[in-house]
């Protein structure tokens, strides 16, 4: 399957790019499955050469991340050996922190999942609280499992991605300036990597192949968005994209927690809170419509637990609503609009793969140097 998000380029037979190259072999052993790849497959599909191939190979062996998978024919000489991935070499936890809920999972390398807890979380109770009772779902979850490489939190934005660190949450403005991600590192003791909770949805929905160009929409306790934009999770240079709750539709509107009037989010939560799913949806797709006008996206998936309550009713209103856009923009072709593969569960799962699509060469996606912890290659 194609890959779609910031996927590295061919091998380089540099020593300073172990870690690019080792990257780029375990994605190939991933992908391979439990039927393998030959080491002559990996040098020909990273463009290394065989010697770097197998230095690589056998650190990978060592480290027992990488196993035998038996023999195959070859065109001549004696039968090739093939190496598959050792899924449960690592693992990664995926946390979804919402304002009311959290959700955690276990994934092995290959991004299964193999454990998971669900708790009730008062968001609003503040970041100690907060704080505590997520390190306590996390190590509850660990008992028993393997090696870990790090801790992947999706929650409400706005924050910064690269730092860790909180902003202003709409609805929660204490936690502004919180460093979230130094906290739980802190508590737990292992890296931690924080995004926002349609940034983590987007990431994992993009390594999955969902489409080179499209829009996460989440509709829950609030609204927002993810996007993947020409095969990359666009993030903004402030780590502020897909804001798309806060965009105004109507002015002097009803208030917004942002503190504005009017906005999406604000209609679509009163509209649901009233039991108007239809004019929720209407609204959504009004929205949505405004970001495939702007954006020219391929496909605009729908999540969040209000969607998957209704999940026909918000496919077809906001599907409806899209296709009139389009139509009137002269569009030739339709942007299907879908739910989401994975359901409530998808945000956890790719907070999982903040930590994971790094470790496969599949993403941009770095721990800041004081959060670090094992590397793989």
């Amino acid at each position: 399957m194609k890959s779609y998000v910031n996927r590295v380029g061919p091998g380089v037979n540099l020593p300073a790019l172990r870690g690019h190259n080792a990257a780029l072999v375990l994605d190939l052993l991933r992908s391979a499955g439990e039927g393998g790849i030959s080491r002559l497959e990996l040098a020909e599909r990273t463009g290394l050469t065989p010697q770097a191939v197998s230095k690589i190979t056998a650190r990978l062996r060592a480290e027992g991340f990488a196993a035998d998978a038996g023999r195959r024919a070859s065109t001549g000489g004696k039968p090739r050996t093939v190496l598959r991935l050792v899924p449960e070499a690592g693992h990664a936890v995926g946390l979804h922190l919402d304002r009311d809920a959290l959700t955690a999972v276990l994934v092995d390398l290959t991004g299964t999942v193999v454990a998971e807890r669900r708790a009730p979380l008062a968001f609003g109770a503040g970041a100690d609280a907060v704080v505590d009772a997520a390190a306590g779902e996390v190590r509850a979850l660990l008992a028993g499992h393997g090696p870990v490489s790090g801790v992947g939190v999706a929650l409400p934005g706005p924050l910064d991605h690269a730092d860790g660190v909180l902003h202003r949450v709409t609805g929660f403005p204490a936690w502004d300036g919180f460093p979230l991600g130094d906290a739980l590192a802190e508590r737990l003791g292992l890296p931690v990597v924080v995004d926002k909770d349609t940034n983590a949805a987007a990431l994992g929905l993009a390594l999955a192949g969902a489409a080179e160009s499209f829009a996460y929409l989440h509709l829950g306790t609030g609204l927002g968005a993810g996007l993947v934009l020409g095969g990359a999770l666009y993030r903004g240079d402030r780590t502020g994209a897909g804001e798309f709750g806060h965009q105004v539709l109507q002015l002097d509107g009803p208030a917004c927690a942002c503190g504005d009037r009017g906005c999406v989010e604000a209609l679509c939560l009163a509209a649901v809170a009233r039991g108007a799913l239809d004019e929720a949806a209407r609204v959504l797709g009004t929205a949505a419509g405004n970001l495939v006008g702007l954006l020219d996206i391929d496909r605009v998936l729908l999540g969040g637990r209000t969607v998957f309550a209704a999940e026909d009713l918000f496919v077809r209103g906001v599907g409806a609503v899209v296709d009139a856009r389009v139509r009137r923009g002269g569009g030739a072709a339709r942007v299907p609009v879908a739910p989401a593969p994975g359901g409530e569960r998808g945000v956890a799962e790719g907070a999982a793969q903040l930590v994971l699509a790094p470790v496969f060469g599949r993403a941009e996606v770095a721990f800041p140097a004081h959060r670090k912890g094992r590397k793989i290659g």
